[in-house]
């Protein structure tokens, strides 16, 4: 509407000006009547451009008009292709991750302890989104059908014989064998009268009874003495045994056949146990309710843990120069392989949805956005219009 007043206005004073000029011989009302006429063809041929851009100016079918419906496609192509040449470059995005300094950025705010519990929040809602949506009859059928059947396809024997072999190496046993040797001095000091009798019991009807408790007392001091002196000495033939008979059972586990047989059949028989299979039946269940409760519950040890790493990890950040260098490498050069391969199918985003605009609404949408903009070309052709239409006739009258 202003852009046309301009156009008006100048008209107006076109008409006032012919009139002074020719009615009345003013000789001034020329550069009035110059200017205001120049005017016109300005506003007039900046109206036609501007409109020209967007359809056809009076519907008329001028050549060269309507320039954004008639090239939608190519302009969508073009602004593809100038946005992956321009913006996703590999050196556009590696200097722009580069000048970001994520890393630090995400350790500094990561390590508040409201941010922290704000991802970990986050977080415990795609849990819960996650394990919600998974049904539970296809989780527990992988359970089941992949890891169950790739823990039975797996020899048990050479594994465990591996580790027992380690364990051995290390010495870390020998704990385990000093509990057993406690408790086995422990449990024959206090089981003298058992000792008594199972030595009556089994003793020759004829023998007196005062014969059998001496018996009784006599095994009983030796299997005690024979208990502390395995219990008390470290290079006991007994622990030696012990440890000799452990380490042949690791060789066996990891080379004999018959051994790893017997330890498949161990492994089958465990499997098949109704316990094991009804704890593996409701495996799925129980994780996904432990899941749920420790995710939907602020004060969860889950929650808290979660939250306490993410605030350490950020920290971390903050003081190691170092691995934030690293973090900032590997989203570099993540970026750089996704631009790389992937910028013509981002870029593609950008064509296909102007591809699939109406020529129409596309013209529409963007005169919208810019049309009000390109009104100043009209004012500003009406202006420069006049003043040119002004200093033309000027310099012919000073000529002439």
């Amino acid at each position: 509407m202003v852009a046309t007043g301009f156009l008006l206005g100048a008209t107006v004073v076109f008409l006032v000006g012919r009139y002074l000029e020719v009615n009345l011989g003013m000789a001034w009302a020329g550069y009035m009547r110059a200017a205001a006429e120049a005017g016109m063809v300005g506003a007039l041929a900046d109206w036609f451009a501007v409109t020209a851009l967007f359809r056809r100016p009076l519907n008329l079918p001028i050549p060269h008009t309507a320039i954004i419906p008639a090239k939608k496609d190519v302009i969508g192509d073009s602004l593809g292709d100038f946005v992956g040449e321009n913006f996703l470059s590999e050196a556009v995005v590696r200097d722009k991750l580069d000048r970001a300094e994520i890393a630090g950025r995400v350790g500094g705010w990561i390590g508040l302890q409201e941010n922290a519990d704000r991802v970990a929040a986050e977080l415990s809602t795609a849990a819960r989104g996650i394990v919600t949506v998974l049904r539970d009859e296809d989780v527990q059928a992988v359970i089941e059908q992949i890891l169950v059947r790739k823990l039975l396809e797996q020899p048990v024997g050479p594994p465990l014989g591996k580790v027992l072999e380690g364990v051995l190496l290390d010495g870390g046993h020998r704990r385990l064998v000093d509990l057993v040797c406690d408790r086995a001095y422990d449990w024959v000091a206090e089981n003298h009268d058992m000792v008594l009798r199972v030595v009556r019991e089994r003793a020759p009807n004829w023998t007196p009874r005062f014969v059998d408790d001496m018996v009784a007392d006599k095994v009983f001091v030796e299997v005690q003495n024979f208990a502390w002196a395995v219990k008390a000495d470290p290079e006991h033939p007994l622990r030696k045994a012990v440890d000799k008979f452990l380490i042949e059972f690791a060789n066996d586990l990891q080379r004999d056949p018959a051994t790893i047989e017997r330890a498949e059949q161990i492994k089958q028989q465990i499997v098949d146990h109704p316990d094991v299979q009804r704890f593996i039946g409701q495996a799925w269940g129980t994780v996904k309710r432990m899941i749920l409760d420790a995710a939907a519950d602020p004060s969860s040890e889950l929650r808290i843990r979660v939250s306490k790493g993410l605030m350490a990890f950020g920290r971390r950040l903050g003081a190691d120069s170092e691995l934030r260098g690293k973090i900032d490498g590997w989203l570099g050069d993540v970026a750089s392989h996704v631009v790389r391969h992937y910028r013509r199918e981002i870029t593609t985003l950008i064509t296909d949805t102007v591809g699939r605009w109406d020529a129409a609404e596309t013209s529409r949408k963007i005169e919208l956005q810019v049309g009000r903009d390109l009104q100043w070309i009209r004012i500003n052709g009406t202006v420069v219009g006049a003043l040119a239409g002004l200093a033309i006739y000027t310099f012919s009258e000073l000529i002439f």
